[in-house]
């Protein structure tokens, strides 16, 4: 599939530091690993925390592991509304003046003053996908998503290029439903 890469759904979920996992699930505690991610050694934990914004909470949302050296909250808008506040979109990692909020887990809770971020729609390529696709890290390219009743054509979509990636395109809850993205779905990369 020439120019195509699979795209996924990417919900909202919660990185963690080592020091706010002891935090909320004790002392000790380490995240258990449920499913591994499409991504080389990323993966769901089993455990799970609440988010309580200042208009309403979200329970049961998902961490993804390993440990992160900042802790950071990715949303979709619709989330950001549940919760009452205002989020900026940003790639993964950029969280400097980023929107605050709790987190409450079993064994303790802890506000963070920025982490909260809508993460910016990107296509995760290895060096060589990325040569093969005739794009470089960080290029702003558009993503083409055929879907049965609306097909979709995504602007402003970034590159990110790593020996430690494998080839997919990440959307959040509110992209991927707007595009109609379900199940097994690809998405031509088209140049600007």
């Amino acid at each position: 599939m020439a120019n195509k890469v699979i795209v996924e759904t990417s919900a909202r979920h919660v990185h963690l530091t080592e020091e706010h996992i002891e935090v909320l699930f004790g002392k000790g505690a380490t995240l258990t690993k449920k499913k591994d991610l499409s991504q080389p050694g990323q993966f769901a934990s089993e455990q799970r925390v609440t988010l309580e914004g200042p208009k309403k909470s979200i329970p049961n949302v998902s961490i993804l592991g390993p440990a992160r050296s900042a802790t950071q909250v990715e949303v979709a808008f619709t989330d950001a509304r549940t919760l009452g506040i205002t989020a900026p979109v940003r790639e993964s990692g950029d969280i400097a003046g980023s929107a605050p909020i709790r987190i409450v887990g079993p064994a303790g809770s802890l506000e963070i003053a920025e982490g909260v971020i809508i993460a910016k729609r990107h296509i995760h390529l290895t060096p060589e996908d990325a040569k093969a696709f005739n794009v470089k890290d960080k290029e702003i390219v558009c993503l083409k998503i055929d879907s049965a009743d609306r097909s979709t054509v995504y602007d402003d979509v970034v590159v990110r290029v790593s020996p430690k990636f494998k080839a997919a395109a990440h959307l959040d809850t509110d992209e991927a439903n707007a595009a109609c993205a379900f199940g097994e779905c690809w998405g031509e990369i088209i140049k600007k």
